[in-house]
């Protein structure tokens, strides 16, 4: 009997692939990482959609704080919008979008991150009225194996 690594073959991926590769990706960390998104009640993924084809993204999280009276505020995060439809008020309406939910779930702030190697990205978030309020800092840390639990 031959083995099984013996038949492989290997090449370079390339943009045909790319839907195999994300079903890879979500058998693995990725598919994790979705499951528990869409597990949570206070994480929702927005999608932009242009004739039954998806043209942007974006992750509102809502998070119950102790400060500002104990206000909820909305984080975005994992903002894309498709090549080619890029400057073509996608963006902006998907944001009114996500904005609109946050308000409707009861925040009063929406927060964001972004990289400030990206002024076209800060220029748009400015025109939504998001401020420069705040020095944001970010610590990364090595990704130990979720226990399901609250941090000990």
């Amino acid at each position: 009997m031959q083995n099984f690594a013996d038949v492989v073959s290997f090449r370079y991926a390339n943009e045909t692939d790319l839907s195999t590769l994300i079903s890879l990706l979500y058998d693995d960390d990725l598919g994790s990482a979705f499951q528990r998104i869409q597990a949570s009640p206070d994480n929702y993924i927005i999608l932009a959609e242009a004739e039954e084809e998806i043209v942007g993204m974006l992750q509102l999280t809502l998070l119950p704080g102790l400060t500002h009276s104990g206000s909820l505020r909305g984080q975005i995060e994992g903002v894309r919008v498709k090549k080619g439809f890029r400057a073509k008020g996608i963006g902006r309406k998907l944001f009114q979008f996500a904005i609109a939910s946050a308000e409707r779930a009861g925040c009063n702030i929406i927060q964001l991150t972004t990289d400030r190697k990206r002024p076209d990205a800060l220029a748009f978030y400015t025109s939504l009225g998001f401020k420069d309020s705040h020095l944001g800092m970010k610590l990364l840390l090595e990704r130990p194996e979720p226990t399901g639990g609250k941090p000990q």
